[in-house]
């Protein structure tokens, strides 16, 4: 009767592997819970570190090129007067690399996509609000 349970065992074993192997994909939550080192609590179930993370250009800051036509402006004080000279107004245009500051920071609410039968999980975006 041992055998037999053994094997009842080794088969319920396989068919959890085979249905997880199934999924292509497994969504979880995660809350940043360190910047540097970045750490990340999942569910409140573990916690994934950087080795363990690929993050998407929506939660890094990267630069990006971006299309400007501005104008100056003369600076005033808050007592009304002028800064600088008012006819020192010029134009400001043409394509700028700009900084987008999107790194992840402690306390943020995140969500994350766990590789196929690995231990790598891709951070999406976050969840809710503005960064």
């Amino acid at each position: 009767m041992a055998d037999a349970n053994g094997f009842v065992e080794a088969l319920k074993k396989a068919a959890r592997v085979e249905r997880e192997a199934s999924k292509p994909v497994s969504v979880y939550f995660g809350e940043v819970v360190s910047k540097t080192p970045l750490k990340i609590n999942v569910e409140q179930k573990m916690i994934l570190s950087e080795q363990q993370l690929i993050l998407t250009r929506n939660v890094t800051d990267y630069m990006t090129p971006v299309t400007v036509r501005w104008e100056t402006e003369k600076g005033i004080l808050t007592d009304g007067k002028t800064t600088a000279n008012p006819a020192h107004v010029h134009g400001l245009a043409g394509q700028k690399n700009f900084l987008i500051h999107n790194a992840l920071e402690t306390g943020d609410a995140v969500i994350l996509l766990r590789q196929q039968a690995g231990q790598k999980f891709v951070v999406l975006d976050r969840i809710g609000g503005v960064p």
